[in-house]
């Protein structure tokens, strides 16, 4: 065992397996699905998550419970000197906050990171994590170098439908039904605390296109990297695989030499935005 323990959330998008095979804890995101509680890939599936919600199923996120968060810091720290905790953006849920008021009764054991992630560029940061507790790095030092990155990620998401939006209010029922009408496709952004509205397209093709030219644009001007080389460039998505594949091959093409891994979004995003999303997200490539 190391001397290290990495834990992150199921918003990260890893999964249990993955989770066993990179030696970290993933907590499973809570639902609350017509009167019964289900737990991301725990005894809820991508599959069965999709079914229910395009039923119409009445589902609601939550935070894990308090004590299932201390009881799982307490069975690691047997084990572990001590943690570094990397749960979703602080300005998209409040469950990091309640992880930094509970580790203050740790004495230290427990180093929440607040870098204001979620999906690929939280798994980033989980990955990085690792490397860096490998290498040796105290659980305070993975914390202050995680939380120096924070802001040097980007995610365009490109929303199919405005259902979801429109249940969730987030949008109003008049702007759903205009843009329904209009069909329009709403292309959200994630830059560190808080998911805005970037840009309307008609289209699909044209959603992709706008996403496309504004990670272009965030490697030229944010990263000072036109050719993204120093970055990891991710394709996230819901439900459709098959759409997320073609996806990749556009970025992979207008940024010649990157490989774009592809992950689901994770469920606690799904269900505010629903199936058919797509999203391309970058994350600076770690250094000391």
């Amino acid at each position: 065992m190391g001397k290290t323990a990495i834990v992150t959330d199921s918003n990260s998008g890893i999964t249990q397996a993955e989770a066993k095979e990179l030696g970290i804890t993933v907590i499973a995101m809570p639902f609350h699905i017509q009167g019964t509680d289900f737990y991301e890939d725990v005894n809820l599936t991508q599959a069965q998550f999709y079914e229910l919600l395009e039923q119409g199923g009445d589902i609601s996120t939550s935070m894990p419970a308090v004590g299932d968060v201390t009881d799982l810091w307490d069975r690691l720290l047997q084990e572990y000197d001590e943690i570094v905790h990397i749960p979703m953006s602080s300005g998209l849920s409040s469950s990091c906050e309640t992880a930094y008021m509970l580790a203050q009764s740790y004495d230290g054991r427990v180093q929440v990171v607040n870098n204001q992630r979620i999906s690929v560029t939280q798994r980033r940061s989980v990955l990085d994590a690792c490397m860096l507790a490998e290498k040796g790095k105290s659980a305070s030092e993975i914390r202050d170098l995680l939380e120096r990155e924070k802001f040097e990620s980007s995610i365009y998401i490109m929303v199919d439908t405005l259902k979801y939006l429109k249940k969730g209010g987030r949008i109003t029922p008049t702007a759903a039904a205009l843009g329904t009408l209009l069909r329009i496709k709403p292309v959200l952004q994630i830059q560190g605390e808080k998911l805005d509205a970037f840009a309307k397209a008609r289209t699909v093709k044209q959603a992709k296109g706008i996403m496309i030219k504004a990670m272009q644009n965030d490697c030229q001007t944010r990263f000072k990297d036109a050719a993204g080389s120093n970055l990891y460039i991710d394709i996230a998505y819901t439900k459709d695989r098959e759409a997320a594949l073609l996806f990749a091959q556009e970025v992979e093409a207008a940024f010649p030499g990157q490989h774009c891994a592809i992950h689901p979004l994770s469920l606690s995003v799904s269900c505010h935005i629903g199936p058919g999303a797509l999203a391309v997200a970058c994350s600076h490539k770690f250094a000391e």
